[in-house]
């Protein structure tokens, strides 16, 4: 969950002012509401292979597939979105990075292929990765807490140098969709449940846990950033978090805290490349997609996934050299979120036909629509134009299992 978002998201909610952090308050509960249902789920089917196939279970194959492909789109498009994240931290210590255009999205495709290349030798290799990327990229974020209390208990009162944005309930559902990408990511355990041992134990842990300790950080460091320095300063920052450090700490501060951000997205970028290989091949094994997504390596590795939703992110990275098409984060951002609420909602329908969860599920129903509804007409219809690309693959699932 700890990746590119918290880095990113500050200079996004920050023209949102006060809005901002009501949406905090009520994101991260939602999140937590979801996280338990898709636990319950996989504790009352532990041989399943993962959410989308027990989902699929709940409402029938297409929905099934249908769902679990939209999430698919959405974790090669937001691959695209952290590795950009990556690029622009690096380029604290390398300008050229970001010199253009085309710097930008070369670099951020060389990551995304980098981390293909480590995840093709297995999920073991890519699970040590992880590991490691985890405990150093929490140091950038300790270190914005350590400054912020010593704003809060100091007398120095930056907390109240500049106004902010006042609540508004009108933009309260596009800051919430905001505030909800960077907690996506809680699902992940039970995404992968066969990976998983004693799931219907550590999905629990991992998932709730997770997601609370999560979401403690990025309330803190999200409205702290946002709250501790002028609106338009956080806005206009490319790297808000190592600015932040940078100002009250100085220059090699900051450069230190952008390298461990740097480090930081590109572990949350391995976990995701593992992950668009491991939900077709899930999808797969259970009879929602043709066997050509089962097939893997010797190393147990869903190489022809991996591939096909690298590429795709490749070529998402790089539409961004287009001219006009430079200024279109925010809309990926919603677009992604709009992509990957569909499995929480998919979630919630299957825990009430399956009689799991029954309560939990129709308000995390509630908030699923709420959480849509932010993130506007044009990425809602947009995600469910590449819901329906799945369709074809619907029709030659029978034949390929017949075959």
């Amino acid at each position: 969950m700890v990746g590119s978002g918290v880095f990113l998201i500050p200079a996004q909610l920050a023209p949102y002012g006060w809005t901002g952090l009501v949406a905090w308050g009520v994101a991260i509960p939602g999140a937590l509401l979801i996280a338990y249902i898709l636990s319950e789920l996989a504790a009352a089917r532990p041989g399943a292979t993962g959410a989308v196939a027990i989902v699929g279970e709940g409402l029938g194959p297409l929905p099934g597939l249908i769902i679990g492909w939209s999430y698919w789109v959405a974790v090669w498009a937001v691959n695209a979105i952290i590795a950009l994240t990556a690029v622009r931290y690096l380029a604290r210590f390398v300008p050229e990075l970001t010199a253009t255009p085309l710097a930008t999205a070369l670099g951020a495709t060389a990551l995304v292929w980098a981390l293909t290349a480590l995840n093709l030798g297995g999920a073991r290799g890519a699970g040590r990765f992880q590991v490691a990327t985890t405990l150093l990229k929490l140091l950038p974020l300790i270190a914005v807490v350590l400054i912020l209390i010593g704003l809060a208990f100091g007398s120095s009162g930056q907390f109240s140098a500049s106004p902010h944005t006042p609540f508004s309930g009108g933009s309260l559902s596009t800051a919430l969709t905001l505030t909800f990408f960077p907690l996506v990511g809680f699902e992940c355990a039970s995404l992968a449940a066969e990976r998983v041992r004693d799931p219907a134990r550590n999905i629990l842990r991992a998932t709730l846990f997770g997601t609370a300790l999560t979401g403690a950080f990025y309330f803190v460091i999200s409205n702290g950033i946002v709250f501790a320095l002028p609106e338009a300063t956080v806005a206009a920052a490319d790297a808000p978090v190592a600015m932040f450090v940078e100002i009250f700490w100085g220059r090699g501060a900051g450069l230190i805290i952008a390298a461990f951000a740097a480090i930081a997205a590109i572990g949350c970028l391995n976990g995701w490349v593992l992950m668009q290989g491991e939900l077709p091949l899930g999808m797969a094994r259970a009879g929602l997609l043709p066997r050509w997504f089962a097939h893997t390596t010797g190393r147990d590795a869903s190489a022809r996934s991996v591939l096909l939703a690298s590429g795709l992110a490749s070529l998402l990275i790089l539409s961004g050299t287009i001219p006009g098409m430079e200024n279109v984060l925010n809309f990926m951002l919603r677009l992604t979120t709009a992509s990957t609420v569909w499995l929480y909602a998919g979630a919630c329908v299957a825990a009430l036909r399956l009689g799991i969860a029954r309560v939990p599920a129709a308000i995390g129903l509630v908030f699923c629509a709420w959480v849509l509804a932010g993130a506007g007409v044009e990425a809602v219809v947009l995600s469910i134009a590449l819901m329906l690309t799945a369709v074809p693959l619907y029709w030659l699932r029978p034949r390929e299992q017949a075959a």
